[in-house]
């Protein structure tokens, strides 16, 4: 009878902790649904659309909802789902997230108009004021939030130190898109920070996980990460997909020519974005759905740096974008390249050097999870900042 009861329990707690987790995301949703439908309104009227939206673009926001629903309901009710998509796995690269982020950013990087990137280098104080942002603020903020919000679980506090100090190389480049920033600045800034992460990644994990939490009172750890594990994420998620953009605007453009191009083909292939998107997001969700619904309250505790975080890097990087000077469409590119991270690559240090079923692999699955509806929640942000501060011929 004590064995049923406990059983008994044990079913109860499950079920009474998936509504809160739901609930988690329909919070967090609820405010997407308002903020990309005004979006999608907004890009209409920038673009003087004279068809109707698509029907995908037209629910893209319910189809965002749905799919993290349905990746969470996939995880916890079908048994054998994070094995099977695990089955995909080469190393630490899982094949099908791959594929979705591979597919996904194709598009932007074939409308890039690449004859226009050595602007973006030229321009010294945009390259500094992204420095600062990435390679300063951003792991500085991170692990303040993380010593200070998760100081008794020190493997979240690890997952969420690396998510802090990987910078976006992949998902900021369709945020930057939805949000109409500047595409070439987009790009330079990416591959710029590529140059960094490949870097100086290994250096600063070993700085802010093995020497800088000792000084403060918390326990350190060894982070062996080497340079050609970070080439080989930079590449598989910036490469690929940068390389075959670039080479199909460049075969495009000579067959078609430059205007029929992005008048007529770009236009095509823009769905794949938000197909792959809607992909990706159920695979993330699903790989750890069952965790996900039995530990509400440790997801809770790990989103909430998370969300400070990326609201505060978007804020502070979009107000000294525009102090600096810079029109709308770059200094929504400064905000979100500073605000979103390099999940792919956080995941991928945290398993191999902690293990697939380690605290700071959880932690950093958690991250893109937050990560997806903050954004999208941020695009209507920078459409309210473009609307208040800058007049219609500067965006």
């Amino acid at each position: 009878m004590t064995a049923t009861h406990e059983r008994q329990s044990s079913i109860e707690r499950q079920t009474a902790s998936l509504p809160l987790i739901y609930y988690w995301y329909i919070c967090q949703s609820g405010y997407t649904f308002l903020a990309l439908n005004y979006c999608i309104a907004r890009y209409a009227m920038t673009e003087n659309l004279s068809r109707k939206l698509s029907f995908l673009d037209r629910w893209l926001t319910l189809w965002i909802f749905a799919a993290m629903a349905l990746g969470v309901g996939l995880g916890y009710f079908v048994p054998g789902t994070e094995s099977f998509i695990n089955s995909f796995q080469v190393g630490t690269t899982n094949i099908p997230i791959a594929i979705g982020l591979i597919v996904m950013m194709y598009p932007p990087f074939a409308k890039v108009k690449y004859e226009d990137m050595p602007e973006v280098f030229q321009n010294k104080k945009i390259l500094g004021i992204s420095l600062v942002q990435n390679w300063l603020i951003g792991p500085v903020l991170m692990f303040v939030l993380a010593a200070l919000l998760l100081p008794d679980k020190p493997e979240y506090m690890v997952g969420l130190i690396m998510i802090g100090l990987a910078r976006c190389i992949a998902m900021v480049i369709v945020w930057n898109e939805l949000a109409k920033g500047n595409t070439e600045y987009a790009a330079g800034l990416v591959a710029f920070n590529s140059i960094f992460q490949v870097l100086f990644y290994s250096v600063y994990a070993w700085f802010f996980i093995t020497v800088l939490p000792p000084l403060v009172g918390l326990k350190g750890v060894v982070v062996d990460v080497s340079i050609r594990q970070i080439a080989e994420s930079v590449f598989i998620y910036l490469g690929i997909p940068c390389i075959a953009g670039a080479l199909t605007r460049l075969v495009g453009v000579k067959v078609m020519g430059r205007e029929r191009y992005h008048r007529e083909f770009v236009p095509k292939i823009g769905p794949l974005t938000l197909i792959a998107l809607l992909f990706t997001i159920v695979v993330m969700f699903s790989l750890k759905g069952n965790l996900i619904v039995q530990l509400p309250m440790d997801v809770v505790r790990i989103a909430i740096p998370l969300l400070i975080y990326f609201v505060v890097m978007f804020l502070v990087s979009f107000w000294m974008g525009k102090k600096l000077g810079a029109d709308y469409s770059k200094t929504t590119t400064l905000a979100f390249t500073a605000a979103s991270n390099n999940f792919e690559l956080a995941i991928a240090v945290a398993v191999a050097v902690f293990g697939l079923n380690s605290g700071a692999a959880f932690a950093a699955v958690i991250g893109p999870l937050v990560e997806v509806p903050v954004m999208i929640g941020l695009v209507n942000v920078a459409f309210w900042f473009q609307r208040r501060w800058y007049s219609a011929g500067t965006a």
